[in-house]
């Protein structure tokens, strides 16, 4: 029996085209949570789009650190989900301004929310455990 010694050296890694659907979908899913409320429990409010928003900026994150570990990838996301939360605090004139529009308001939301937090935790949980079960695999 021969074992190859090269496959404990290969690190494993994402598939960017997988990384890109799974952004593509969370953006979908995101976007019909907000458009079509009706389909979401009334009692989630609009925390499920918050959560595949988190989603989304991990597997973001994920298409450009093909080879970061999930939990390393998920703890970045985090950050990014809570730096973008607690930057709402601040609201110079300019900033409100860029918040206005749709693109911006998307990006950056525009009032400071605790239970966003916990939506976005909940989006990087979810993200990084697909991640962890699909997305970050050895190559072949």
């Amino acid at each position: 029996m021969t074992t190859n010694k090269n496959m404990f050296l290969v690190k494993p890694e994402r598939r960017r085209l997988w990384q890109l659907a799974a952004i593509v979908a969370a953006i979908a899913l995101g976007l019909a949570s907000r458009a079509f409320p009706q389909f979401v429990p009334e009692v989630l409010g609009k925390y499920p789009g918050d959560a595949l928003w988190a989603m989304m900026i991990v597997f973001g994150l994920g298409l450009f650190a093909v080879r970061t570990a999930p939990w390393k990838l998920a703890l970045a996301g985090l950050l990014v989900c809570f730096g973008v939360e607690f930057s709402q605090l601040y609201q110079a004139p300019w900033i409100v301004d860029i918040r206005t529009h749709t693109l911006g308001h998307l990006v950056l939301g525009s009032h400071f929310g605790w239970f966003d937090l916990v939506a976005y935790t909940a989006g990087v949980a979810v993200a990084a455990m697909i991640d962890k079960l699909v997305l970050f695999r050895r190559r072949s």
